[in-house]
């Protein structure tokens, strides 16, 4: 088990919801944050929420833009001279039927949530490798353990980030690089509201489900916690959590108990 105490900690998708939360918790430790969304005027407002804006440098970043990654990465060390955690945070949803989908919707969900958290991810390896040392802190989904209607593309590129992470730790586990995988289900975030529909225009609505969640608060200081005791995977959220054990145990009845959820 590790403190966060000293550490430097670069967070992307920070201008809003859990990474939003998750930077204002981490604002009241004593450690350097790197605040990353697209959106730098956002980031401003998030960083003047914080009580030590001394230790907190913003820097705009766009996941679809992979070759940019390593430059990025070279900037982020440079603010404090090291980083010693990357919450993969950033990405963006989908609510929409596969024979509707577009198949330039799922090349944009794979381009932002897979690729681009991998390219990020890859960029900021040989700093981790060379210091014997480095977390990788990726906020995936409960929907990349268990599949749900309308999500196709958003658990595929999900599915995809547990197979990279999950190897991610075994190849640099003796450069001492560590992998949490952090695994949400409801919470009342913008998530539904921004979801990409069948064309790839934003849902604009929220839904009940989303917004019956639990907080971005609690979510992000179970974040901490699993940081902290060095999880492999942590789950969040409410009763949807269960489906994690029924789909390791119970698969047909998790298939038969989504089904009839209704949940969009």
């Amino acid at each position: 088990m590790g403190s966060i105490q000293g550490k430097t900690i670069w967070v992307t998708g920070a201008s809003s919801g859990i990474g939003k939360s998750l930077v204002l918790l981490l604002s009241s430790y004593s450690c350097n944050l790197i605040i990353s969304s697209r959106r730098e005027n956002e980031l401003n407002r998030v960083k003047a929420l914080c009580g030590n804006t001394d230790n907190i440098s913003v820097l705009p970043l766009d996941l679809k833009k992979h070759e940019e990654m390593i430059g990025l990465s070279q900037k982020a060390i440079s603010f404090y001279g090291k980083v010693d955690i990357l919450v993969n945070n950033a990405g963006i949803s989908q609510r929409s039927l596969i024979k509707d989908t577009k198949l330039e919707v799922y090349e944009q969900l794979m381009h932002i949530n897979y690729l681009g958290t991998v390219a990020l991810s890859k960029a900021i390896l040989p700093h981790f490798i060379a210091n014997n040392s480095g977390h990788f802190v990726t906020v995936t989904s409960l929907m990349g353990k268990f599949g749900s209607p309308y999500r196709s593309g958003y658990c595929g590129a999900k599915h995809a980030l547990h197979g990279f992470f999950d190897v991610m730790r075994m190849e640099h586990e003796g450069d001492g690089v560590k992998v949490t995988m952090v695994c949400p289900g409801f919470v009342q975030t913008n998530v539904a509201k921004n979801a990409l529909t069948a064309d790839g225009s934003p849902q604009k609505d929220d839904d009940v489900a989303t917004q019956n969640g639990i907080t971005p608060e609690l979510a992000a200081k179970k974040m901490v916690s699993a940081i902290e005791h060095d999880k492999f995977e942590v789950y969040v959220g409410g009763k949807e959590v269960k489906g994690i054990y029924l789909k390791r145990f119970f698969p047909k009845l998790l298939h038969k108990m989504v089904l009839k959820s209704q949940v969009r």
